[in-house]
């Protein structure tokens, strides 16, 4: 492996401002690509089955685009075969386009030798015989997707379309009512695609340079993070991906830039917003720590007694910083801000906006806040509360 010396040497609000361009939040982004435009941008949509404004993966170009509505995001991500479901940095909608790269993981899957559920025999051949004489088909409707009503307790056929998916024979096409909807990858993905010809060195250096534009710059953790790639397999192709060394004041490790973003300033326009706790910004902890000097951790997990911050806290985005975090619910048309978080008194307009622009997004028409952890904060925000629903 080839070891470059970094070339650049960045501040810390340079690689912030690097970071939030990267990931759509910095600058005008192209528009008219919409939802797709900002899936082919990230790399990767996180999925999670908890919904409170809405699913994380709405909240992703919501973040990014505004109120968009949230059957075009549906309808962005599934029609077309313009997209697949993957394991990724978690599961993820993933371009479809990047299909081929993931053949060193289906690879991995498939040689792998121990498994949390058994797969019972004849199961496997199966599902694939169903779905391909009915064509797209859920769990349930492929025999029931549980034996119990215990979560991890999977059917057989559960098991089977499971396993399916991880070594690429099956395709998770679409959610219906939050269900995965399975067809064959003869079906579902593009003749021209639908191949694992790639070796392993060739995928990762495609996903490493992937995540180095998504991030903009990063740490060789940050890169690895981005679609969980081991450490060494990052290392071992870094120098080839086309990223380039750089260093950041204050970071204390080696940094790794897309190019193009160190050719051109990051400078325009801030979105302000309600960031989903599965936002590709904030994935990281400890990046996120080190960029932003803020300390994101989803509770949602967490015993209720023990929380901080709340169940499903939503830190807030304004002018490039994270200035405090909202956990929120809804009540028919009302958003509940059942725990508000500021940081200091500048961050009391960019909460109140972004409170009120979710609030219309999700069809919400009144605001209301619980609990301000400033207590001297809480007129200050109900007062600009009120003048923006006015």
């Amino acid at each position: 492996m080839t070891t470059l010396r970094p070339t650049t040497a960045l501040s810390a609000d340079e690689a912030r401002r690097i970071a939030l361009r990267a990931q759509g939040f910095l600058g005008a982004l192209d528009r008219r690509s919409g939802v797709r435009g900002i899936l082919r941008h990230l790399g990767a949509v996180q999925l999670d089955t908890i919904s409170v404004l809405a699913r994380s993966h709405e909240l992703i170009p919501y973040a990014r685009l505004g109120a968009v509505g949230r059957k075009t995001v549906e309808r962005a991500y599934w029609t077309d075969t313009h997209a697949f479901e993957y394991w990724s940095h978690a599961a993820c909608i993933l371009p479809v386009e990047e299909w081929p790269h993931f053949a060193f993981r289906r690879r991995a899957y498939r040689n792998r030798p121990h498994w949390n559920h058994a797969l019972p025999d004849g199961a496997y051949e199966q599902v694939i015989k169903q779905l391909r004489a009915e064509g797209p088909l859920t769990a349930t409707e492929l025999g029931g997707a549980k034996r119990t009503s215990e979560w991890w307790d999977w059917s057989g056929s559960k098991v089977a379309v499971e396993r399916a998916l991880m070594y690429g024979e099956v395709v998770c096409v679409e959610r219906r009512g939050w269900k995965r909807v399975y067809d064959l990858a003869e079906r579902a993905i593009p003749s021209a695609l639908l191949h694992d010809e790639l070796d392993d060195s060739e995928c990762l250096r495609r996903l490493v340079r992937l995540a180095g534009q998504s991030l903009g710059i990063g740490t060789r953790a940050d890169i690895a993070d981005y679609h969980r790639l081991k450490g060494e397999q990052v290392e071992a192709v870094i120098a080839d991906s086309g990223l380039v060394p750089v260093t950041v004041e204050g970071w204390g490790k080696p940094a790794w830039a897309d190019p193009a973003a160190l050719e051109t300033p990051a400078r325009g326009r801030h979105r302000t917003t309600l960031l989903s706790p599965f936002d590709s910004l904030i994935w990281e902890r400890a990046r996120t720590e080190r960029i932003f000097g803020f300390t994101h951790r989803l509770e949602a997990y967490v015993p209720k007694q023990k929380r901080v911050h709340g169940y499903f806290a939503m830190p807030v985005l304004a002018g490039g910083r994270l200035v405090g975090r909202v956990d929120p619910a809804r009540e028919g048309r009302t958003l509940v801000a059942k725990q508000v978080t500021l940081d200091g008194p500048r961050a009391v307009p960019a909460v109140a906006q972004a409170l009120v622009e979710a609030a219309s997004w999700v069809e919400c028409t009144d605001v209301r806040v619980e609990r301000v952890d400033a207590p001297d904060l809480r007129e200050p925000l109900a007062k600009e509360l009120a003048r923006l629903v006015a």
